[in-house]
């Protein structure tokens, strides 16, 4: 095997491994459960080990799920750190990656950030320099690039936790973050919606009003991030976006925008504006190959 990459999807609910250089060439593809950090880590750097055997892994990016420590000079840099994900918090994941696989190169950051270098390489985001990427699945989380740089700061980007209108009236559900309550994620996330309706997703019928409710929420959250972050494109993608109908959030962002905002691109083609991952279910794993690519240098390609 030629030198190539690794990259690992680092999900709460499962991990997706794969080694290659990107889209056309994924040489390996494998993915697990989440379990226990010990059992789940133990998988990934034997899917690696086993990888690399006929040639070298040049680097590895993770791309995890949070909140997790990006500052390089912290002395728990690469850290999972507050999530509520049991038996998750304060593990050391991307030293642990390192010290299982013997590569030194283990580039880390967010899971959306990951997958929105992926699509800034190969995918919706291709030739900007300014986006945004949310993904909607069990919990959502947002990232991006501005000026062409990944979105970090304080610590990163947490959009699922912003604050969304919530008529109690029309919709009692108390909603599921265990920090907020009725955050965006609290209210919209798959794990909002299986508590409130009592099935996930993709059970549920396209014309049930779970879906109604869903574009309501999203559809707040996107204006709040036209209006104060001012991309060039957002690409919406998880799970739960696979069941919801992307028309529907595209007359209602609109709506709320009211014509306040005067671009042709939102007014006359918003649906070349707010679109689906062009990477699909591999966003976000070629996202954190890219990672690998990059290093921490936090340029786009």
């Amino acid at each position: 095997m030629e030198d190539c990459f690794g990259g690992i999807e680092a999900g709460g609910t499962k991990f997706v491994c794969a080694v290659g250089t990107g889209p056309s060439d994924l040489r390996e593809r494998a993915e697990f459960p989440t379990t226990s950090p010990e059992e789940t880590i133990r998988s990934a750097a034997a899917f690696f080990n086993a990888c690399s055997r006929g040639g070298k892994l040049k680097a590895i990016g993770i791309g995890s799920f949070g909140p997790v420590d990006l500052h390089p000079g912290s002395p728990t840099f690469g850290y999972i750190t507050s999530t509520p994900k049991e038996g998750w918090r304060n593990v050391d994941i991307a030293g642990a990656i390192r010290q299982g696989t013997g590569v030194s190169r283990v580039a880390f950051d967010t899971d959306v950030n990951a997958a929105a270098l992926g699509e800034a390489r190969w995918g919706a985001a291709r030739g900007l320099d300014t986006f945004l990427y949310l993904t909607i699945g069990t919990g959502i989380g947002g990232g991006g690039m501005v000026n062409g740089r990944l979105l970090h700061g304080l610590l990163h980007p947490e959009m699922g936790h912003m604050r969304v209108p919530h008529d109690r009236q029309a919709d009692p559900f108390a909603g599921c973050c265990p920090w907020h309550g009725d955050c965006l994620e609290g209210l919209a996330s798959g794990e909002a919606m299986r508590q409130r309706w009592g099935m996930r997703g993709q059970r549920i019928h396209p014309d049930h009003a779970a879906w109604r409710l869903e574009v309501e929420y999203l559809a707040h959250a996107v204006v709040n991030l036209i209006c104060s972050m001012s991309p060039q494109r957002l690409v919406l993608g998880g799970g739960v976006m696979q069941g919801l109908n992307l028309p529907a959030l595209h007359s209602a962002v609109r709506g709320l925008l009211n014509g306040y905002l005067q671009s042709a691109l939102i007014l006359d083609r918003i649906e070349d504006y707010i679109v689906r991952p062009q990477l699909g279910a591999d966003a976000g794993v070629l996202g954190a190959i890219a990672l690998a690519w990059n290093g921490n240098s936090d340029i786009r390609p």
